[in-house]
């Protein structure tokens, strides 16, 4: 029923976060931003299980193509999975972007409440499991979100070595997979971003969240990567936006920001009292789930917002390290990032050059106030590391940021 697929390049990240759960009661659900590599991920789910399980019944179906195209429906849906179902064999049901076909909540819980396969499936929406399926499902799901490509996974792709040359090249182009199969020229780059770009903002905000001033967003879109990583509320950025002759009321900013994260685009960060520990409901930032999107929607040049790019960069790593990230605040001084993983804990401060010595006092003396004894990371694109460092503060290129694993 389905194929080996032998053009797929393996991210072991993923595979070793589902495999626990391989054969399991529970539903698999693959989340994340269209184009982020959803589909090959679910493919070589399928192909893993038929490593294991040479008799199993795989049976794979995407909306957006083949016999996938042509079911609309809950009922078409339930139908067509039983229509190939084989009562001689372990059934495993792929189903790639569900969310495009209508009410099928209905579907995923008969075939649930029957036992009658092994379901996994992938949607581009945060909301994908909500309302009446949320609570049914309960926890009889274990959910997933798939990110663009770490740093380590585009060395992977593209068979490349460490370097700084490749570290800014993965800053330039960020991670969406299929990049790696285009000419090497960045005009084929940004062409490709920019499409989807296009498609997501249409089919994932616009059309799924009926979004009306379709005008206004794009211009949000812009003004967020344009000031990504800086504090904003729902009211400043509607008076930002004012001094730009754009125009619109905070509630509506509010709705489609909600929507902007809904489908992945965007991640919003609060900020968090690093000595009382409270997080504070007012003030966030915004950062773009992949750094080539990114890129692509700002007016800014790429050389003017290196900055900007590297901390988007490395809150990305930190949040496909499995961390909750918040915006640290110690009175009126800022750690970039709390990043937090069980009882462990790491500050990072982001800087795109240390070599300026009251930088390199800044970012040193913010980190040396802090009261514990977590490790304490500067991450700079600087070539030169200054030494000596105070014990527990820890200097790195981010090239080499992007390699550890925790």
């Amino acid at each position: 029923m389905i194929d080996i697929y032998t053009d797929l390049i393996r991210r072991p990240l993923y595979l070793k976060k589902i495999e626990p759960y391989i054969g399991t009661h529970l539903i698999k659900v693959l989340t994340g931003q269209r184009r982020a590599g959803k589909s090959y991920i679910l493919k070589d789910i399928a192909n893993y299980i038929k490593e294991l399980k040479p008799n199993a019944r795989c049976i794979y179906l995407s909306t957006e193509t083949g016999d996938g195209r042509t079911i609309k429906t809950s009922d078409e849906l339930y139908n067509y999975v039983h229509s190939h179902l084989m009562d001689t064999a372990d059934n495993f049901v792929f189903i790639d972007e569900i969310q495009e076909i209508e009410s099928f909540e209905s579907a995923v819980k008969s075939l649930f409440a029957e036992n009658c396969c092994d379901l996994y499936c992938t949607g581009s929406n945060a909301h994908l499991l909500s309302g009446e399926l949320s609570t049914f499902l309960a926890g009889r799901c274990i959910q997933i979100q798939i990110h663009p490509l770490s740093y380590r996974e585009f060395l992977q792709f593209y068979i490349m070595e460490n370097s700084v040359q490749t570290c800014l090249l993965y800053l330039e182009r960020g991670g969406l997979p299929f990049l790696h199969s285009l000419p090497p020229e960045q005009s084929f780059a940004l062409e490709y971003l920019r499409n989807v770009s296009e498609s997501i903002l249409f089919r994932d905000v616009i059309a799924r969240e009926k979004i009306r001033n379709t005008s206004f967003l794009r211009n949000l879109v812009a003004y967020l990567a344009d000031n990504s990583g800086n504090l904003f509320s729902a009211n400043n950025i509607s008076k930002c936006l004012k001094n730009q002759r754009i125009t619109m009321n905070v509630q509506t900013i509010i709705t489609y920001l909600q929507a902007l994260k809904n489908s992945f685009i965007i991640s919003s960060v609060s900020r968090k009292d690093i000595q009382g520990m409270k997080i504070f409901e007012i003030g966030e930032k915004f950062y773009f789930e992949d750094i080539g999107l990114r890129n692509c929607n700002a007016k800014n040049s790429y050389f003017d917002d290196s900055a900007k790019i590297l901390e988007n960069a490395v809150y990305n790593f930190l949040t496909q390290q499995n961390f909750t990230v918040y915006v640290g605040q110690m009175g009126v001084k800022e750690i970039d990032f709390i990043a937090e993983k069980g009882q462990s804990k790491i500050y990072v401060q982001v800087s795109l050059s240390i070599a300026d010595k009251i930088t390199f006092d800044r970012e040193i003396g913010n980190l040396m106030n802090i009261p514990d004894n977590f490790p304490k990371y500067i991450v700079t694109l600087d070539p030169l590391i200054r030494t000596p460092l105070p014990s527990g503060i820890i200097c790195m290129h981010a090239k080499d940021f992007f390699m550890t694993e925790w």
